[in-house]
């Protein structure tokens, strides 16, 4: 008895394992369709949420906070929906209150979709606060459609005809305002140039259009016409798939393609760094050239007032000077036979006026030095060396490399002050006695070194000196770069590289 007993306990159980597995054979293909629709408006949820702060546009951006609340609220559904069915595999109906929850987590989802596309469609910020009513009054028409249904239908099919209604009054019209939302923002995109996400924004609103249209009047069975023959059996019967299928692969694509336009918020602050850096350079190349006018313009006038005062010195005070010591030797001349000690006297004021007289030449030729506009910037270095060599106790070698070029009178003039300022500092301080100087005329650019056996220095001690530092501010007026090497009791070697004038250039291409 017990052992009968037993046998008809295991045969029940074998019949009910045997009709759950065919039950969970007959229900995985919806399973795995509402999984992956799920999963699909998950995955767009939570890249759109990433993405909101992100992108540059302030209408976008208000746009995309909805629909990141879509895709996590739809995903919600599909995934209880999906566990109502593993209930109905294991002999278990879905309790009323899961039920009631999804139904009130779809309208919820729908909602926000229509918020996204009113969001995209409204451009100024009234229009803006207009597309709220978008949503609202949807969701207005929904509650009271809600309302009326209750009133017609008996309350065992209520949540079904509610689904229906759902998907009639805020699905559909939800799917078809995103869709439009979408298609205005490829307009934008094109406007903006980015064609390739403009294509995608198209794609993604055809996507919502035949989710909406085809996937939410496809419903499931109830008693609110038209779901009583318009419904998911007639969709299965035609195509020979479920419209869950229809609607995950729907939902699949929409989320594909929105996620490959918000592309475009990186690719749009790419570009505005791209056009700040390009600004940024053009400005820096702006005040570079305006710099380098102002040098020029100031380097012009400088050499212009120094060639004028020596002009006037040579025309007034040297002539002046010079007709003083001729009329004394002429006086030393008459005074010879009366008075010896008159004619000493006469004799040392006409060596003090020669003296001054040399001292006003070698003035002149320091304010500016006719063998600069006359011979060119090497004979004008050999000529300087030469006259600083006679005063100073330093042997200056001086080495040309390269073949000698013509050098615009502003750059000539600039590199012979620096080369100028350069022996004034081994003379005054370096304590040397000898110097080298190596001015290679190459390619595109002069290349100067100028060394000493001197003292040296710590140039970072140094930092502030006049003339280094109107040395290298005179080398980088002119885009050049100059360098100093020293330490104390091992001289110094300064390197200037400094590039020709565009003006050079310009004529030896054109030859």
């Amino acid at each position: 008895m017990l052992l009968e007993i037993l046998l008809n306990w295991y045969n029940e159980k074998a019949r009910f394992n045997s009709w759950r597995l065919r039950k969970i054979m007959q229900l995985s293909p919806f399973f795995f369709v509402y999984f992956i629709y799920g999963l699909a408006f998950f995955s767009m949820g939570l890249v759109v949420l990433m993405e909101v702060g992100r992108t540059l546009d302030r209408r976008l951006q208000k746009a995309l906070r909805p629909l990141a609340g879509f895709g996590l609220l739809h995903a919600l559904h599909e995934w209880l929906a999906m566990y109502g069915y593993l209930l109905e595999c294991a002999g278990s109906l879905e309790p009323p209150v899961l039920l009631t929850g999804r139904l009130i987590i779809l309208a919820f989802s729908f909602v926000t979709l229509s918020a996204f596309g009113g969001y995209l469609l409204a451009y100024s910020p009234q229009s803006q606060r207009l597309a709220l009513l978008v949503p609202f009054g949807i969701e207005t028409i929904w509650v009271l459609g809600l309302f009326w249904l209750a009133s017609q239908y008996p309350s065992d099919s209520l949540l079904a005809v509610g689904e229906v209604w759902t998907r009639y009054s805020l699905a559909l019209p939800a799917s078809l305002v995103a869709a439009l939302g979408l298609m205005a923002q490829q307009r934008a995109f094109r406007r903006a140039g980015l064609i390739a996400f403009g294509q995608d924004a198209l794609w993604a609103a055809i996507a919502f259009t035949w989710y909406g249209i085809i996937g939410q009047l496809f419903t499931a069975v109830s008693p609110l016409p038209p779901s009583t023959w318009l419904n998911e059996n007639l969709f299965e019967s035609l195509f020979g798939f479920p419209v869950q299928a229809f609607r995950a692969l729907t939902a699949l694509a929409a989320s594909i393609f929105v996620m490959r336009f918000l592309r475009a918020s990186r690719v749009e602050i790419e570009r505005k760094i791209h056009e700040l850096n390009q600004a940024r350079l053009q400005e820096i190349a702006q005040r570079e050239a305006l710099k380098s006018e102002l040098f020029r313009r100031v380097v012009e006038a400088q050499e212009a007032e120094r060639q004028r005062i020596a002009r006037d010195l040579h025309d007034e005070i040297g002539q002046t000077l010079t007709a003083i010591s001729l009329g004394l030797r002429s006086l030393e001349n008459i005074s010879l036979e009366k008075n010896e000690k008159l004619s000493r006297r006469l004799n040392d004021l006409q060596e003090l006026a020669a003296n001054s007289l040399k001292e006003l030449q070698r003035l002149i030729a320091d304010l500016r030095p006719s063998h600069l506009d006359d011979l060119g910037l090497p004979a004008a270095l050999r000529w300087y060396i030469g006259r600083l060599t006679e005063h100073a106790d330093l042997q200056i070698h001086l080495e040309m490399r390269g073949e000698e070029r013509e050098i615009c009178p502003e750059y000539a003039t600039s590199v012979f002050r620096i080369l100028q300022e350069a022996l004034t500092n081994i003379v005054r301080h370096a304590q040397a006695s000898r110097a080298n100087i190596l001015l290679d005329f190459q390619e595109e650019k002069i290349h100067i070194v100028v060394s000493d056996n001197g003292i040296g220095f710590d140039p970072r001690k140094l930092s502030n000196s006049w003339g280094l530092t109107g040395m290298q501010e005179r080398a980088s007026l002119l885009n050049g770069q100059m360098e100093i090497e020293s330490s104390p009791g091992k001289g110094t070697i300064i390197r200037i590289t400094i590039p020709y004038c565009p003006e050079h250039l310009q004529r030896k291409g054109s030859k």
